[in-house]
């Protein structure tokens, strides 16, 4: 188990070690959750118009259990339990780990909510609108939000890891229980040009969010 944890220090360092100003703003700002309350909406949006106010209804409350499951998960099982030392609150690495507006984070890091949050959210939508390009495009959110965690130095490698295994988990469990006893099975789309159209404004926001903060850091720098 040493190994295992040398090694998880070892590539945290190596990857934490690459950083440069215009990747601090923007590691930073992806990092919030606040910056994707549109994407949050838009994926409502999107689902209300799916399937109707009531089915919808349905689909988000099950959309939020997974969410808060893989959040408790995460925060309110694993990381009391195993007490795990960020690497910005390690005392013998604290030094060694580039850190961005002095943010640290909470005391203990394993697992990470933000990785297990954003995979659940990402696979439960992959899975409940089955398009090949919305699965890339969320999960890659997914991946880039979870990474920024490593490089702001909050979080091991292996912190992201367990906690996108734990979101992955939920994300597709929730979805199937949902599936199977709940999912309404109509849905409220005239035609599929108009389906594809509504999806894609999903990626559409969500690209939107990531140029607008690349310009941003751009203009930080």
């Amino acid at each position: 188990m040493d190994w295992l944890i040398n090694l998880d220090k070892e590539i945290l360092l190596a990857l934490n070690g690459i950083h440069a100003p215009f990747f601090d703003y923007f590691m930073y700002a992806i990092s919030g959750k606040e910056v994707w309350g549109l994407l949050y909406v838009t994926i409502i949006a999107v689902i209300l118009k799916k399937y109707g106010w009531r089915c919808g209804g349905t689909i988000i409350a099950a959309m939020i259990l997974t969410i808060v499951l893989s959040d408790q998960t995460a925060s309110g099982l694993m990381k009391p339990f195993f007490e795990r030392l960020r690497p910005s609150r390690d005392p013998v690495l604290s030094d060694m780990v580039h850190i961005v507006n002095n943010y640290r984070g909470g005391k203990f890091g394993f697992a990470s909510s933000h990785a297990a949050n954003t995979f659940a959210l990402a696979v439960f939508t992959a899975l409940l609108f089955k398009r090949r390009y919305l699965s890339v495009f969320m999960l890659f959110w997914a991946v880039v939000v979870s990474y920024s965690r490593i490089y702001l130095g909050v979080h091991y490698p292996g912190d992201i890891i367990a906690g996108a295994v734990i979101g992955a988990v939920a994300g597709a469990a929730i979805y199937h229980i949902y599936n199977k006893f709940v999912m309404c099975k109509f849905s409220h789309y005239g035609n599929i040009k108009s389906s594809l159209l509504s999806i894609n404004m999903i990626i559409i926001v969500g690209s939107t969010i990531f140029l607008t903060l690349l310009l941003a850091a751009k203009t930080m720098v």
